[in-house]
């Protein structure tokens, strides 16, 4: 690692509402869902909106039972982290489109909630920079364009305009938007006191995280490496880590 590398700005937190963004249930408790409760318990709006309910995720289960179980999930890992508003798109799992349809829904979302912040998770075809690292998934590359471009939608008064129709005005008021687990991070926000609560979260996902074959799945071991990597660059003992574009 670098000088340049372990240079991280403090994500500013001047902001009052934020909206996460993602594919899937379990997307944003893999460290997202850290800093989430250090903002809900100071005091931030933050709602959830799931392009999916992760029905396709678990293989041993029909699609029609996962997703309601899935779904439950996450509604309960949520209020762990004092956020209630959660919305699915109903969009399938597994088969993700970035469409005219993705990018409505998302900037239908963003006119509802109002952000001043936007937050997802990686967007891009690697878990890591250089050759010989893990692919992303699909479905998150997709979302997190449509995310992109979905807040430039919410903006555009003459975009999709049957959301005016539906009593959604444009929102212009979101500055940024930040992925979590990037590889190119640029951001970071302490988390320290707040990994307990980000841990019962991901724990709250019982059925997936049983059904994921192999090894049993360590959370608190998984959470607390990877908050302490973060830390590591940002200064702090416990950190997550974004990479952060300006709308």
């Amino acid at each position: 690692m670098t000088d340049a590398d372990s240079d991280l700005d403090v994500l500013p937190e001047d902001w009052q509402r934020a909206l996460c963004v993602v594919a899937h249930p379990d997307d944003l408790e893999y460290g997202t869902a850290v800093a989430v409760a250090k903002w809900t318990a100071h005091g931030k709006e933050v709602a959830y909106v799931l392009a999916t309910a992760g029905e396709a995720g678990i293989d041993s289960m029909k699609p029609e039972d996962a997703g309601v179980i899935r779904e439950q999930e996450e509604r309960a890992s949520a209020a762990l982290v004092g956020v209630d508003s959660v919305t699915f798109l109903g969009h399938p799992d597994g088969m993700l489109e970035y469409n005219l349809a993705l990018r409505r829904d998302i900037a239908r979302e963003i006119r509802r909630h109002r952000p001043e912040l936007l937050l997802s998770i990686n967007h891009r075809d690697g878990w890591t920079t250089g050759a010989g690292g893990a692919l992303n998934q699909a479905d998150h590359r997709v979302l997190g364009q449509a995310l992109i471009d979905g807040a430039r939608d919410a903006a555009n008064r003459w975009v999709f305009d049957e959301l005016l129709v539906e009593g959604f005005e444009p929102w212009n008021g979101a500055r940024m938007i930040a992925f979590a687990s990037s590889p190119r991070p640029t951001h970071g926000v302490d988390v320290t006191g707040h990994l307990d609560a980000g841990i019962a979260s991901l724990e709250a996902h019982q059925a997936y995280l049983q059904n994921l074959g192999g090894p049993a799945f360590d959370v608190p071991s998984f959470l607390t490496d990877a908050a302490a990597a973060g830390g590591t660059r940002l200064g702090v003992v416990h950190a997550v880590t974004f990479e952060v574009f300006s709308l």
